[in-house]
This record gives structure tokens, sequence and C-alpha cells, in this order.
């Protein structure tokens, strides 16, 4: 696959199955999202991956972020939080790694920097022919599953990628007019 061709097809997989990609695979996915823009070579990302037994620690927090948020939760609604990282084999947590004291480098670049690597991952994932989708939603921006992940107070979550075979169609891609998007000043 040329790269304009996978700059222009990717799109979102919401129906993955196993397995998870193997460590080859996944080792090309980290190149690729190595690659992101990096002012001053900071590096300010970190990947959680959750598969097998970390996918039900990771849906234990997200229903312990439940509970707390709602201790009158049903066990209905903390039985669906516990289920959500099962929709896929693996999650990779895209963290970024923020660094506050490093002049001229903004948290917003660095955070950006690691939206940059999310999409490298994202768009790796296409090219070796997997599926993948970007989830944030509550959970990312919850403090109880902020500090289960060992997140620092600077630190962003800024995607769970959900990420596995192809487990269904690819749904059409929209197509977009540019000039909708585009001011020029000439």
């Amino acid at each position: 696959m040329d790269a304009m061709t996978l700059l222009h097809e990717r799109s979102s997989m919401g129906k993955l199955m196993g397995p998870a990609p193997s460590r080859e695979q996944l080792e090309a996915i980290y190149c690729a999202a190595l690659r992101a823009p990096d002012h001053k070579e900071l590096r300010p990302w970190r990947f959680i991956e959750f598969s097998g037994e970390g996918l039900d620690r990771l849906g234990e927090l997200f229903a312990e972020a439940e509970f707390r948020e709602d201790p009158k939760a049903t066990d209905e609604c903390l039985n669906s939080a516990r289920m959500k990282p099962k929709r896929a084999p693996m999650i990779i947590g895209v963290v970024a790694k923020v660094n506050p004291d490093v002049p001229k480098v903004p948290k917003i670049e660095q955070v950006i920097s690691a939206g940059c690597a999310a999409h490298g991952i994202l768009l790796a994932a296409h090219a070796l022919g997997l599926g993948a989708m970007w989830r944030s939603g509550k959970y990312a921006f919850d403090d109880t599953v902020r500090k289960g992940l060992r997140l620092g107070d600077d630190d962003e979550l800024v995607a769970f990628i959900y990420i596995g075979q192809l487990g269904g169609r690819h749904k059409p891609i929209a197509c977009h007019d540019s000039e909708d998007f585009v001011e020029r000043w000439d």
C-alpha cells in the first residue's frame, strides 16, 4: 500500500477480534508511533499495552471509576464498564508524558505530539492489515483511571487505541470537500 492510499483510506474499525497483534507487528507499530513530530526531542510518549488479564484489570479500573462517580451504580452498569476493554484483544494506552519545565515546548505541544504518535499507531495498524479504533471517552479523563495507570499530574491520557484483527467490514469512508476546511490568505 502506498503512503497516499494509506492516508486517504485509513478508517476506524469498531469490530475487532483476536488474536492480538504479534510482537513483530507491534514493533512496526511502535516504530511508526515514534516518528511523531517531537520539538526538542523530548519523546513525550508512553505506551501501555493491555491484553489478556491486563484487559480485566483495566475493566476493573473502569468499574471503580463508575462506582466512585455513582456509588449507587447498578451491577449491570458496573459490569458494562468492566466489559468495555473486551471489545478488542489489545488496547494500547497512549500517554503524553509531559515535562512542564522545558522552555519553548508548552504542554499542548507535548500532548499533540503524543496524539501524533497515536495517529501513527492507527496508520501502521491499517498498513499491516489490522483494525484499530481510537477511543477516549470519560475514562481517559477520570481521576481513578489516571491514578490506576500511575499518570503524573501533568500527564494526559491521549487515547485508548483498540487494536486487533478485522472483525467486520469497513464502513464506507466519508467523502469531504477540502474546500470546506481551508481558509486561504493569499
